[in-house]
C-alpha cells in the first residue's frame, strides 16, 4: 500500500499523508459478516480503563476467523477488503463447501488466490496457507500465531508484522518476534505463511488532531501543565520540571519505562531473550 501526499495547500495537508488503497478490490463487506459495533470509549463495566478514548466515526465490526479450523478444505480468496477496525487489510476467502469467511490478509495475497489449512498433507508452502509450527521450514517468516494449540491467533496480527522460526526441538518451537524477544511456543500450534498485509501503516502522517478524532482517540494533556490537585506532575512555575527522582501517573504510580510483567509468571520459562532494550544507556 503506497502512501500519497497532497500539495501543502494548508499546514495539516503540508504535515499529513494518507493510504491509496489500492490493494483494496472490494468497498462493501460481506454483510453476513458484520456485526454492530458499540463505542465502549475505554471503559469496562462503566470504569474508564483506558484514558483519551471516545467518540470516533461510527463503524461496524467485520467478524474474522482466527482459528480458520476448517481442515483440508481448498479456499479460494474473493476480495481483499478494507477493515475499520485495524490497519491490516482482510480477505474474503470461500471454501470449497461455499462457506465464507473473513481472514487476516497477508502480505501480497491477491484475489483470486488458492489458499488452505491442514495439518497432515503436504501442500505447497505459498502465502496464506496455514499448518503447524512443526511442519514448517527454518526461517520461514508467519503471522497469526497460536499460542495455545487450538485457541485461535494471537501473535503477529498487526499490518506489516511477522515472525521468524527459528528452530524446532523437542516439543517446542523458537521463533522471534517483532519485539526482537525470542521465545518456545508449543510446536503443534498453527501459524500461518508470510507476512501481514498492508506494512506501510505506520508510515501514514496523521497531520491534524481532526483525523485523529475519527479515530476515536482524544486528546492528551500533560501532567505538568495541571495543578498539583490534578496531578503528581503538577504545579511549579512555568514550565519546571516534575519535581520527583520519576515519573508518575495520575495516581502516584510509577510510569515510563517501568516494568509491568507479573513476577514468576508461568510463561517466563519460554522466553529465551527479552526483547531489545530499545532505550541508550
Amino acid at each position: 500500500m503506497p502512501i500519497k501526499k497532497y500539495k501543502p495547500t494548508t499546514n495539516a495537508r503540508r504535515r499529513s499523508s494518507v493510504q491509496t488503497f489500492d490493494d483494496v478490490t472490494s468497498k462493501k463487506p460481506e454483510k453476513s459478516l458484520t456485526r454492530p459495533r458499540k463505542e465502549r470509549a475505554g471503559r469496562t463495566l462503566g470504569s474508564i480503563t483506558v484514558r483519551h478514548r471516545g467518540g470516533g466515526h461510527k463503524k461496524q465490526y467485520r467478524v474474522i476467523d482466527y482459528l480458520r479450523e476448517k481442515l483440508d478444505v481448498p479456499a479460494k480468496v474473493k476480495t481483499i477488503e478494507y477493515d475499520p477496525n485495524r490497519g491490516a487489510r482482510i480477505a474474503l476467502v470461500a471454501y470449497a463447501d461455499g462457506e465464507k469467511r473473513y481472514i487476516i490478509a497477508p502480505d501480497k495475497l491477491k484475489a483470486g488466490d488458492s489458499i488452505i489449512t491442514t495439518k497432515t498433507a503436504d501442500v505447497e508452502m505459498q502465502t496464506g496457507n496455514r499448518l503447524p509450527l512443526e511442519r514448517l521450514p527454518l526461517g520461514a517468516f508467519v503471522h497469526a500465531v497460536e499460542l495455545v494449540p487450538g485457541n485461535g491467533a494471537k501473535l503477529a496480527r498487526g499490518a506489516g508484522v511477522a515472525m521468524q522460526l527459528m528452530a524446532v526441538e523437542g516439543k517446542y518451537a523458537t521463533l522471534k518476534m517483532p519485539s526482537g524477544e525470542i521465545r518456545n511456543i508449543n510446536k503443534k500450534c498453527m501459524a500461518t505463511i508470510g507476512a501481514v498485509s498492508n506494512p506501510d501503516w505506520r508510515l501514514i502522517r496523521w497531520g491534524k488532531a481532526g483525523r485523529t478524532r475519527h479515530r476515536g482517540i482524544k486528546p492528551t494533556v500533560r501532567g505538568k501543565v495541571m495543578n498539583p490537585v490534578d496531578h503528581p506532575h503538577g504545579g511549579g512555575e512555568g514550565s519546571s520540571p516534575i519535581g520527583m527522582k520519576h515519573p508518575k501517573t495520575p495516581w502516584g504510580k510509577p510510569a515510563l519505562g517501568v516494568k509491568t510483567r507479573r513476577k514468576n509468571k508461568q510463561s517466563d520459562s519460554l522466553i529465551l531473550q527479552r526483547r531489545r532494550n530499545k532505550r541508550k544507556k
